[in-house]
């Protein structure tokens, strides 16, 4: 799902399971790297993108300066974040600790 301003709040703020948020930009090469792995996320568990370009604000309020970024949350709050390339495995198993079953 891609996220801008307006739907944010209910997307992420107000979710009850954690919902993983990839901020990218299409012309960042590191970003398409990990777009198999947000895909792949995507089946199992909330996952949100938000572009760069076109959310500057957002990206601004939660000073993002490198991408990909990828933020986790949890009942609305910030709980972790993750900067480059990263494993799925790894992310994989951050959001299956944080998921209620």
């Amino acid at each position: 799902m891609l996220l801008h301003e307006f739907n944010w709040k209910k997307e992420v703020m107000q979710a009850t399971e954690p919902v993983l948020v990839d901020f990218w930009a299409s012309w960042c090469p590191p970003c398409r790297v990990m777009n198999p792995t947000i895909e792949a996320l995507a089946k199992d568990f909330k996952v949100c993108k938000v572009d760069v370009d076109t959310n500057q604000e957002l990206a601004a309020h939660y000073k993002i300066s490198s991408i990909p970024a990828m933020l986790i949350f949890k009942s609305g709050k910030l709980v972790a974040r993750h900067v480059g390339v990263m494993p799925e495995a790894s992310l994989r198993a951050e959001m299956q600790r944080l998921s209620p079953n």
